[in-house]
């Protein structure tokens, strides 16, 4: 008789996030962002292989913000993990306090996904609810979405390490993600804003102490024309976020000469890749024929959202 193949136990199916946590993109240390990029890509070519590797567990899914991609694709990586979600979509501490609303869902279930608008939100529902806490999105990162755009970086260029992304736009939560991942994996990243759109000047000095480490290098610029010449990657995001819907006129004055169209991917390498975490609007931050280029990488990002989500999950809660 044939001998049975042994099925491999969940703890080695994934390594271990010493934080505990993903509250922002630093919980994560370099050599666990590493390990999730490696584990998302066995996740990617062998699904199978993990699908009860989080069997009777729970997740809290908290949305503040309307969502398609985040909301979808954490939905579908717990199902595809052999986990089940709940959702809850409007205000987080309206009705109670946000420690009141993490200590009841952390009797519930394993696992809080929250997509907020502020930081705070985040870091009080990880100090109160005593399970993982994932930032799904804030005002001052979204971490999860960086991971997929590393994924991407990846897979389209092997080791990226000194290749060069340039992030054009707003100094906004996805620019600090990726300068801060970027400089990690050794990763050029310049984000190039109008004057007063500037990202975060802590973020910018801790992403700086990583480049160190890899000798990555972390600038900031005024020009975009001049700041994408010879980009692998050029990313843009909407100049005006949710809850920023008042400053949407002065916002389409100031960032008119940031459009990322033909004439500024023209300054960029031959093969760079055009990157955008979606949703998009075309005719002001780019335009149709750059998000339809053979080299728009788009759906790339969004379809590792999913994988990188799911490694990371693995990450927290695969025991």
């Amino acid at each position: 008789m044939a001998a049975t193949a042994r099925k491999m136990p969940v703890t080695m199916l994934a390594p271990r996030v010493g934080s505990g946590q993903l509250r922002r993109d630093q919980d994560l240390t370099s050599a666990e962002l590493k390990q999730l990029l490696h584990l998302a890509g066995q996740v990617k070519k062998s699904p199978q292989r993990y699908r009860t590797a989080l069997s009777g567990k729970y997740l809290t899914l908290l949305f503040e913000k309307p969502s398609l991609r985040t909301r979808l694709t954490f939905e579908l990586a717990c199902k595809q993990l052999g986990a089940d979600c709940v959702a809850s979509v409007g205000p987080i501490a309206g009705r109670e306090p946000v420690k009141v609303v993490a200590r009841n869902l952390a009797r519930w279930t394993q696992a809080i996904v929250a997509r907020t608008f502020l930081q705070q939100t985040v870091d009080e529902l990880a100090e109160y609810g005593g399970v993982p806490v994932v930032n799904a999105l804030s005002d001052l990162y979204h971490p999860c979405q960086a991971f997929a755009d590393v994924l991407t970086l990846t897979e389209k260029f092997g080791d990226p390490k000194g290749r060069k992304l340039v992030f054009v736009g707003d100094g906004n939560n996805v620019a600090h993600s990726l300068m801060l991942n970027c400089a990690r994996l050794g990763i050029d990243c310049t984000v190039a804003t109008p004057r007063g759109y500037e990202p975060n000047a802590d973020i910018v000095a801790q992403a700086r102490e990583y480049a160190h480490e890899t000798g990555a290098r972390i600038e900031h610029s005024y020009d975009a024309m001049d700041a994408v010449r010879g980009a692998d990657a050029v990313y843009t995001d909407v100049w005006a976020s949710m809850g920023q819907e008042k400053e949407a006129a002065e916002r389409q004055r100031a960032f008119a000469p940031f459009q990322v169209n033909e004439a500024l991917m023209a300054r960029a390498s031959r093969e760079a890749l055009f990157m955008h975490c979606l949703p998009a609007k075309r005719g002001q931050e780019t335009v149709d024929a750059v998000m339809e280029s053979a080299g728009s990488a788009i759906y790339d990002q969004a379809e590792n959202r999913l994988h990188a989500q799911k490694a990371l999950l693995l990450m927290l809660l695969a025991r």
